[in-house]
């Protein structure tokens, strides 16, 4: 399992990150990226805390443990700088909050996530075929996740992306514990959006991809 969104105690998960890191490797996971929810008021202080552990983390544990954000409800206009800003503080995968039809996201969202080159756009929603060739053109990755409350557009976001060609990731979006899967719980979640177990590999390589691509 590789995994690109997740969280901890320093936004709305439960765990601290060794903990999350550790529970990660005790259900077979092969790399991590921790992406607190964050936007221009606490960038700074979350990304440096993250960034701090996770070489010891990969070191001590064996699996890769990469600093993160997962950018949220930040206005559409900002969206680009608040993603350069991150970078700079040491990010090294940005998730963007997608326009989830669990929640009342600013209109257009998606849009300029996509325009901005976020790594991911988590749980993209009804997201337009416009937009998904727009993440095509710019080598954005559209989520595919395990979390329920975002899920049940999942299979829309996969017909979209295997008409148009876009490339799809899986991940948990866990907020603690028992949202961490296995591989075998992956397969499930993917064919239940009519996608197959070659789909499956392809989304792993993507999330290998953006880790090596984004590792300094």
């Amino acid at each position: 399992m590789i995994d690109l969104h997740t969280h901890t105690f320093f936004s709305d998960g439960c765990l601290s990150p060794s903990e999350l890191v550790y529970r990660a490797k005790l259900s077979g996971y092969e790399a991590i990226a921790i992406c607190d929810h964050l936007d221009q008021s606490n960038l700074d202080f979350v990304i440096p805390r993250i960034s701090k552990v996770c070489d010891s983390l990969t070191k001590e544990y064996g699996i890769i443990v990469v600093p993160g954000a997962e950018i949220t409800y930040v206005p559409p206009r900002l969206i680009a700088s608040v993603i350069s800003e991150a970078r700079k503080l040491g990010a090294h995968i940005i998730v963007v909050h997608g326009e989830t039809p669990a929640e009342k996201l600013p209109p257009g969202t998606n849009h300029e996530a996509i325009l901005a080159g976020t790594d991911v756009l988590a749980h993209p929603g009804l997201i337009t075929e416009e937009d998904v060739a727009l993440a095509k053109s710019k080598g954005v990755c559209l989520e595919i996740t395990a979390r329920k409350m975002h899920s049940s557009t999942n299979r829309h976001v996969a017909r979209l992306a295997k008409k148009i060609g876009a490339e799809l990731v899986l991940d948990t979006d866990s907020h603690g514990p028992e949202d961490l899967i296995n591989d075998e719980r992956a397969f499930e979640i993917v064919k239940a959006c009519g996608l197959k177990k070659e789909d499956l590999e392809r989304m792993f390589s993507n999330s290998r991809k953006l880790i090596n691509r984004r590792i300094p």
